[in-house]
């Protein structure tokens, strides 16, 4: 059999192919969708019911996107179920999860159940890494390469590859040189490590670090965790469940998909009607406290509707949390640390974690905390016996560098987009970041992306923004094959009004007072900006239900 017999046997992804000059087989299909956690899953089922030819590629083994690579001791989601699951009636009448916050090995398994359910295997490759993808305005076609050199042709490019695609680990001198084993926390082996006994790091106190920290200061040693900047987390009220019972009952489901875009987060709650100081005192106590023992996030998105943007009320929430959280802590200058007397920045404008007794191993004698921070001993560098800061070297046979992500805007940075001006999308966004509705790019026609910059993305439960933005993608497209149309592409006044709104609902906020992924601030050199739409999912959803009633306003359709 010839070669080319070979490749294309080998190769096809069963949609068509053709032989083009340089000698590469091309695969022809209406749609290609990148990445498997929900909003590409949920893309492709919903497009192959409406006979779209697509396909699904994914640079990991299976399906679940970050939950995936999240495979660290202690991995979990704080968003509680039924909440972070899909909406089918097929999967959630069948699927029982065993705890409220299930735990990253639950969720790989929901994500199985998934594909098998809709049968999605058929149509979805792994361990294939996009890496360009070129727009031909004669063609009106995307042509996307993948690392191993498959070519794709489609007519549209859906990008779902999430806000934590790109690591990100410091540029430390001397990482090379440690003579121990050096790792981020989402490059986890699938072999479990035997850290029983170890001197173990921890750099970071995001929500990774956290639970890192939780579960590993069982095992090691002694756990050393490093940090920057305190995390304000909270507890999570988490439930085992025995059998089919849920924490709700599965006859209010339908009900609680149906009314997710009501809520400003895209769970069941929304902020109160009432702001903090209307309220005296006891009364504010008790809300507090009632808020407090939900369990998650609703001390955050449910509290008073002033809270994120009034400096008195988000001091009084950060007084409540400091003071329940010091009350954990028995060493006055550990607490000091983890919970400062004069509040360190807006409480809720970095990410918010929920823990379940983080705060309590530090208590423990095999713990120990190291102020990172300016006003600490910030580390110098990485040696091969340790980490060095400003004050000393300390030791360890493990270091796990839970440093984050370069959020949102990463992951697509770094796949090499050009529209038809040539122009990359990194290029694009090297000085600011510009989106329509925050699913498209001016120059960039037929693309959208799903859960990325200027969308309600972190600020939004995944499974809800997954459907709601998926959903507008795939109307928009049925849209253009009806009216036989090729191209799609949001007009650069249009991407510019949209940057302004973002503007104006951050600086509304106090967001835009604290350094944080939410702005860009953690990767050096980034442009500081707001990346997240702070409207909430129900103005969203309205904005993005009136922009398809006009006939896509906002787009130039050809």
């Amino acid at each position: 059999m010839p070669l080319i017999e070979d490749q294309i046997k080998q190769l096809s992804l069963n949609g068509n192919t053709h032989k083009p000059v340089n000698g590469d087989v091309v695969h022809e299909l209406d749609a290609l969708i990148v990445g498997a956690g929900f909003g590409g899953v949920w893309q492709l089922k919903r497009l192959r019911d409406e006979g779209y030819n697509v396909k699904l590629v994914e640079c990991g083994t299976d399906y679940g996107g970050v939950w995936y690579w999240n495979r660290y001791p202690g991995a979990r989601v704080d968003s509680a179920i039924p909440f972070y699951e899909f909406s089918d009636p097929a999967l959630w009448e069948e699927w029982t999860w065993k705890q409220r916050f299930p735990g990253s090995a639950e969720l790989r398994s929901y994500f199985s159940f998934v594909a098998d359910k809709w049968d999605l295997r058929k149509d979805t490759e792994f361990e294939t890494f996009v890496s360009s993808a070129a727009w031909d305005d004669n063609e009106a076609k995307w042509t996307i390469h993948t690392k191993a050199g498959k070519v794709f042709k489609v007519k549209y490019f859906l990008l779902n590859t999430g806000f934590a695609a790109k690591r990100y680990i410091p540029d430390w001198k001397g990482i090379d040189s440690f003579k121990g084993t050096f790792l981020h926390p989402s490059y986890w082996p699938h072999e479990e490590l035997d850290l029983k006994g170890k001197r173990v790091a921890i750099i970071g106190t995001g929500s990774t670090g956290i639970q890192l920290a939780q579960e590993l200061s069982k095992v090691a040693g002694h756990l050393t965790v490093f940090q920057r900047t305190c995390n304000m987390s909270m507890p999570m009220r988490q439930v085992e469940y025995n059998g089919p019972k849920q924490y709700f009952p599965k006859a209010e489901y339908p009900s609680i998909f149906e009314h997710r875009t009501d809520s400003f987060s895209g769970f069941a709650f929304n902020f109160l009607p009432r702001s903090t100081f209307e309220d005296d005192e006891e009364k504010r106590r008790k809300t507090y406290e009632d808020l407090w023992a939900e369990g998650d996030f609703s001390y955050w998105l449910a509290t008073y509707y002033d809270m994120l943007f009034n400096k008195e009320a988000n001091r009084e929430a950060y007084n409540f949390w400091r003071d329940k959280t010091r009350a954990k802590i028995n060493d006055p200058k550990v607490a000091e640390i983890l919970a400062p007397m004069e509040q360190p920045y807006a409480f809720g404008c970095k990410r918010i974690s929920l823990e379940n007794g983080y705060f309590e191993i530090f208590n423990q004698p095999n713990v120990s905390l190291v102020d990172i921070s300016n006003k600490g001993t910030p580390i110098t560098d990485v040696t091969p016996n340790g980490i060095r800061t400003s004050e000393k070297e300390h030791e360890f046979d493990y270091i796990i560098c839970a440093t984050g992500f370069d959020a949102v805007t990463g992951g697509l940075k770094q796949i090499d987009i050009k529209g038809p001006s040539g122009e990359s999308l990194s290029e694009h966004w090297s000085k600011e970041t510009t989106t329509y509705l925050g699913m498209s790019v001016a120059g960039f026609p037929n693309m959208f992306f799903t859960y990325g910059p200027q969308g309600p993305t972190a600020l939004c439960n995944g499974p809800t923004c997954a459907q709601l933005q998926g959903d507008w993608i795939i109307k928009a497209m049925n849209y253009m094959k009806e009216k036989d149309l090729k191209k799609i592409e949001c007009t650069k006044k249009s991407e510019d009004d949209y940057k302004e709104l973002i503007w104006k609902l951050a600086n509304a906020s106090l967001l835009p007072t604290v350094n944080s992924w939410y702005m860009g601030t953690n990767i050096p050199n980034k442009p500081r900006e707001p990346l997240i739409y702070l409207g909430g999912v129900p103005t969203y959803y309205k904005t993005l239900h009136e922009t398809a009633a006009n006939g896509y306003e906002g787009f130039e359709l050809s």
